[in-house]
């Protein structure tokens, strides 16, 4: 399995252990985390969660092969895909969340840090959301929630454009509390989730529900409409072009759609 799990001290650490991939995400380890997730809400154990890749990379995102093979299915009144399963859980997580970000955070990579509580990057930290590139829509209700933590203008740059940006402007948008060195970064993201877990669980889980207010409901609502049309648009011609360019190493031509 890529994806390691281990409960210490009252943490939950869930680690993309994939390196010779990029940590690029399978159904399998969206699953795996989607379970871990899950099981954590309900076990005394767990009072924090945190979530790392390795040195070099977070991850590169969806793995592009994997995804084509196991395309996300599922509308209303089905199993959702383990992609979406992954999404719900972590968006609706009542206990801290702590994440350390180096290198690459691609797509997914970004996006699950909207519903992380303290997010902490390295200086080598790269962050890109190419859902546009790829002939796609935003997921995990980051067309909703990035608006509002970097105002409309911000937002459509990162999202229509998809350009990579560093750990220090994503600390200055709100996206990162704090930059640390690399050497630094996993040991200062474990402490932070040790104090967490040294707390009240329940002042946790209740100033988080506060902070988060009333946007459990809207959440849930965009995560299902960004679903939706990202499996339409999955199946779509440009979706395809992108894909095919990406396996064949070359430029994707989009001039030919509307």
């Amino acid at each position: 399995m890529s994806i390691l799990t281990t409960i210490e001290q009252g943490i939950l650490t869930i680690e993309f252990d994939r390196l010779d991939k990029k940590n690029a995400i399978t159904a399998a380890m969206y699953q795996a985390m989607a379970d871990a997730l899950r099981a954590a809400e309900t076990d005394p154990a767990v009072r924090a969660i945190l979530l790392r890749g390795k040195p070099e990379v977070f991850t590169a995102g969806n793995d592009l092969e994997d995804f084509m093979k196991r395309p996300p299915t599922g509308g209303e009144g089905a199993e959702p895909a383990p992609v979406f399963q992954f999404l719900q859980q972590i968006s609706q997580a009542g206990k801290p969340l702590v994440a350390a970000v180096s290198g690459p955070a691609v797509g997914v990579g970004t996006t699950m840090l909207l519903h992380c509580d303290l997010v902490y990057a390295s200086e080598t930290a790269r962050l890109s959301l190419p859902f546009a590139q790829l002939g796609l829509c935003p997921e995990a209700a980051s067309s909703l929630l990035l608006p509002r933590l970097l105002g409309y203008q911000r937002a459509a740059e990162k999202l229509l454009l998809g350009e990579a940006f560093g750990a220090q402007e994503a600390q200055q948008i709100g996206l990162v509390a704090r930059v640390l060195p690399v050497a630094e970064l996993h040991e200062f993201a474990w402490q932070q989730a040790r104090k967490l877990a040294a707390l009240p669980a329940s002042s946790l889980r209740e100033t988080k529900r506060l902070m988060k207010g009333g946007d459990k409901a809207a959440v849930l609502a965009r995560m299902a409409e960004e679903g939706e049309s990202f499996r339409r648009m999955l199946q779509a011609p440009e979706a395809k072009e992108a894909f095919t360019a990406f396996f064949e190493k070359r430029k994707p031509d989009f001039s030919r759609f509307d």
